[in-house]
Protein backbone atom coordinates (compact mmCIF):
# COMPACT_ATOMS: atom_id res chain seq x y z
CA UNK A 1 0.00 0.00 0.00
CA UNK A 2 1.48 3.44 -0.73
CA UNK A 3 3.15 5.26 2.21
CA UNK A 4 2.44 9.53 2.80
CA UNK A 5 4.94 10.98 5.22
CA UNK A 6 3.46 14.12 6.23
CA UNK A 7 5.15 17.19 7.90
CA UNK A 8 3.15 19.11 10.31
CA UNK A 9 2.07 22.58 11.45
CA UNK A 10 -0.94 23.86 13.98
CA UNK A 11 -2.42 26.88 13.08
CA UNK A 12 -3.09 29.58 15.84
CA UNK A 13 -6.57 27.95 16.01
CA UNK A 14 -4.83 24.12 16.07
CA UNK A 15 -2.76 25.74 19.10
CA UNK A 16 -5.51 27.71 20.73
CA UNK A 17 -7.46 24.64 21.40
CA UNK A 18 -4.26 22.20 21.83
CA UNK A 19 -6.18 20.49 24.72
CA UNK A 20 -8.60 18.88 21.89
CA UNK A 21 -5.96 17.46 19.60
CA UNK A 22 -5.50 13.66 21.17
CA UNK A 23 -9.37 13.51 19.91
CA UNK A 24 -7.97 14.98 16.58
CA UNK A 25 -5.94 12.45 16.19
CA UNK A 26 -7.85 9.58 16.95
CA UNK A 27 -10.23 11.17 14.57
CA UNK A 28 -7.97 11.30 12.00
CA UNK A 29 -7.03 7.30 12.68
CA UNK A 30 -10.53 6.41 12.13
CA UNK A 31 -10.68 8.49 8.94
CA UNK A 32 -7.73 6.91 7.67
CA UNK A 33 -9.41 2.88 8.34
CA UNK A 34 -12.35 4.31 6.59
CA UNK A 35 -10.48 4.88 3.79
CA UNK A 36 -8.61 1.54 3.67
CA UNK A 37 -5.86 2.37 5.36
CA UNK A 38 -4.02 2.95 8.62
CA UNK A 39 -1.43 5.69 10.61
CA UNK A 40 1.62 3.70 11.10
CA UNK A 41 3.37 6.37 13.07
CA UNK A 42 2.75 9.55 14.58
CA UNK A 43 5.46 11.68 16.33
CA UNK A 44 5.25 14.96 18.48
CA UNK A 45 8.58 17.07 16.89
CA UNK A 46 10.77 19.68 18.12
CA UNK A 47 11.98 22.33 15.25
CA UNK A 48 10.15 23.53 12.38
CA UNK A 49 7.54 21.04 12.42
CA UNK A 50 5.05 20.19 15.32
CA UNK A 51 4.39 16.66 13.95
CA UNK A 52 5.01 13.68 11.48
CA UNK A 53 2.82 10.68 10.58
CA UNK A 54 3.33 7.94 7.97
CA UNK A 55 0.16 7.15 6.60
CA UNK A 56 -0.63 3.86 4.44
CA UNK A 57 -3.23 4.77 2.25
CA UNK A 58 -4.89 3.34 -0.81
CA UNK A 59 -4.18 5.27 -3.67
CA UNK A 60 -2.85 9.16 -3.99
CA UNK A 61 -7.05 9.73 -4.27
CA UNK A 62 -7.38 8.30 -1.16
CA UNK A 63 -4.58 10.45 0.56
CA UNK A 64 -5.78 14.19 -1.47
CA UNK A 65 -9.09 13.77 0.53
CA UNK A 66 -7.52 12.56 3.54
CA UNK A 67 -5.56 15.36 3.69
CA UNK A 68 -7.63 18.15 2.23
CA UNK A 69 -10.27 17.02 4.93
CA UNK A 70 -7.52 17.44 7.94
CA UNK A 71 -6.16 20.75 6.44
CA UNK A 72 -9.83 22.20 6.05
CA UNK A 73 -10.81 22.01 9.10
CA UNK A 74 -8.25 24.56 9.83
CA UNK A 75 -6.35 23.34 12.90
CA UNK A 76 -2.83 22.17 10.73
CA UNK A 77 -0.76 22.75 7.72
CA UNK A 78 0.20 19.83 6.26
CA UNK A 79 3.09 18.91 3.65
CA UNK A 80 2.95 15.64 2.27
CA UNK A 81 5.79 13.51 0.65
CA UNK A 82 4.74 10.33 -1.09
CA UNK A 83 7.15 8.05 0.42
CA UNK A 84 8.73 4.84 -0.98
CA UNK A 85 9.98 1.59 1.31
CA UNK A 86 13.41 0.17 0.83
CA UNK A 87 12.28 -2.96 -1.05
CA UNK A 88 10.37 0.08 -3.61
CA UNK A 89 13.48 1.96 -4.06
CA UNK A 90 15.62 -0.78 -4.74
CA UNK A 91 12.80 -2.09 -7.61
CA UNK A 92 13.07 1.68 -8.29
CA UNK A 93 17.07 1.55 -8.71
CA UNK A 94 17.33 -2.23 -10.48
CA UNK A 95 14.76 -0.07 -13.23
CA UNK A 96 17.21 2.18 -14.42
CA UNK A 97 18.66 1.92 -17.28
Amino acid sequence: MPSYLSLIKWTEQGIRDIKQSPARLDAVKEAARAAGGRVVFFYLTLGDYDIATLMELPNDEAAARLLLTIGGQGNVRTTTLKAFTEAEYRTIIAGLP
